[in-house]
């Protein structure tokens, strides 16, 4: 009854003018009322603040600086494997695995296509059919930063106005086409691993979305698709960033979801399950290893120098 009532204001609020609403109050400047504010924030989502750079609620001028604010050095760790990608965020893994047939898996009983989460550019989602994609949610409590998954060249960055529906399991699970409708911020990036897109998506009272070579994406809010264009690796104004390096944020918390190209051998880490934990840096997927099975010979079996045996067979005598 309660989650039915939840879904109805989903559609019946006006979303756009609470999240102005949110954004203005959270860039206020209002001294003890905003450490009130934060304070309350913290115990109501138990906020882990010893992992920030600074703990104290106090030293935040206003809430959005609290809400995007860094961690302290070296309590994220990216890992170093030059054949691993790494989770770009803190969050939840909400679902994740391949594209199949053009399509995405919101939740259970619920998908959506890629042209519709990349607002009908055909050209884009073709290089990304048969792939991979993973879709993580950044709860309030979560780090909300966003960084790279691997090495890579920023090429294009589209702005999709959309609704503003939260994003949370409980409307993944009953809004359709919720990340398609919603409004989004798509980046393309050549890497190693092939192209990899990077997508932030919009939610009720995110106040604005950043990225780091253009600042505040969004907003305004002017209701048209906006679409930039970037140089290649090694021309003039070329934006490369590295793996694990910060390349947006959230002011108000959301979802990321990350596409990744077929035919790179790719797979996501083994120990990751629909709802993990994700943390910023640790494995997020990998190119298969495939080595050619050990033989093995049967117990008893005895090699001699110089001698070629077949698996199974001991080597005749001299």
């Amino acid at each position: 009854m309660l989650d039915n009532i939840k879904i109805k204001l989903q559609y019946w609020l006006p979303k756009i003018w609470l999240t102005r609403l949110a954004g203005w109050g959270a860039n206020k400047r209002a001294g003890k009322l905003t450490k009130l504010v934060i304070d309350l924030f913290v115990r109501q989502y138990n906020v882990n603040m010893q992992e920030a750079q600074q703990p104290d609620t106090a030293s935040y001028r206003t809430f959005n600086e609290f809400f995007v604010r860094p961690l302290r050095p070296g309590i994220r760790p990216v890992d170093p494997h030059a054949h691993r990608l790494v989770q770009p965020a803190d969050g939840v893994l909400s679902q994740f695995g391949p594209i199949t047939d053009g399509k995405l898996i919101q939740a259970k009983h619920h998908d959506y296509t890629l042209e519709a989460l990349l607002a009908g550019n055909y050209v884009m989602a073709n290089l990304f059919r048969d792939g991979l994609f993973a879709t993580i949610y950044l709860s309030p409590r979560d780090y909300h930063r966003l960084h790279m998954p691997c090495d890579g060249v920023l090429r294009e960055m589209i702005y999709v106005p959309g609704d503003l529906f939260s994003v949370n399991l409980l409307t993944a699970d009953n809004v359709p086409n919720l990340f398609a409708r919603n409004e989004r911020v798509i980046c393309l990036f050549d890497t190693e691993f092939g192209p990899v897109a990077q997508i932030l998506v919009g939610a009720t009272i995110v106040g604005s979305i950043e990225t780091v070579w253009s600042g505040v994406v969004t907003p305004p809010r002017e209701g048209i698709i906006k679409r930039w264009t970037y140089p290649q690796a090694g021309e003039e104004g070329a934006v490369v960033l590295a793996k694990g390096e910060e390349m947006g944020r959230f002011k108000l918390g959301s979802t990321v979801i990350n596409l990744f190209a077929a035919g790179n051998n790719l797979q996501f880490a083994a120990h990751l399950n629909t709802l993990s934990v994700t943390r910023m840096g640790e494995p997020f997927a990998e190119v298969r290893q495939d080595e050619p099975a050990p033989v093995v010979f049967p117990e008893g079996t005895e090699l001699e120098e110089n001698v070629t045996v077949q698996t199974g067979h001991k080597p005749d005598a001299p």
